[in-house]
């Protein structure tokens, strides 16, 4: 019961950090990850933060819907942001509420993919988890090569 009540008091201030206020966000699809392990994207080239990138399929070229759908299927995903082949996608995690931004567009025939946690430095690897499992439910879906 105190080892409960002590890991309560740790990380009760926590819960606090989350911010889910729409109006702080801004797009950042062109630009690198900062210097915190918070972030990874397809256009950075730095070990830390890259992922590899997503290169469509015919099908995928053509099939933006089942893109969407494939962001929509991560957990805790909600569009807050839509324009000609470009979603802005938050994704809250389920107990403290922190929400993460996931950014995918379209140019030519590959995906500009990032994923960044809001507040904290790092994000214990989740955003290269939800980006990777992205990728994974494109590929299921023949929209992405392998």
């Amino acid at each position: 019961m105190l080892t409960t009540r002590l890991l309560l008091l740790v990380l009760f201030p926590l819960v606090g950090c989350s911010d889910s206020n729409p109006a702080a966000w801004q797009q950042r699809i062109n630009q690198p990850c900062g210097k915190k392990p918070n972030c990874v994207s397809t256009q950075d080239q730095r070990d830390d933060f890259t992922v590899s990138p997503f290169t469509l399929t015919a099908k995928g070229m053509k099939d933006w819907q089942g893109i969407k759908q494939a962001a929509l299927s991560l957990p805790g995903t909600k569009i807050t942001d839509e324009s000609h082949h470009y979603l802005h996608v938050e994704a809250t995690s389920k107990i403290f509420r922190f929400t993460d931004d996931l950014e995918i567009k379209q140019v030519d025939d590959h995906l500009n993919v990032r994923s960044a946690s809001r507040v904290g430095y790092s994000d214990f690897g989740v955003n290269r988890k939800r980006v990777e499992a992205f990728r994974n439910q494109l590929i299921k879906h023949e929209l992405i090569k392998q």
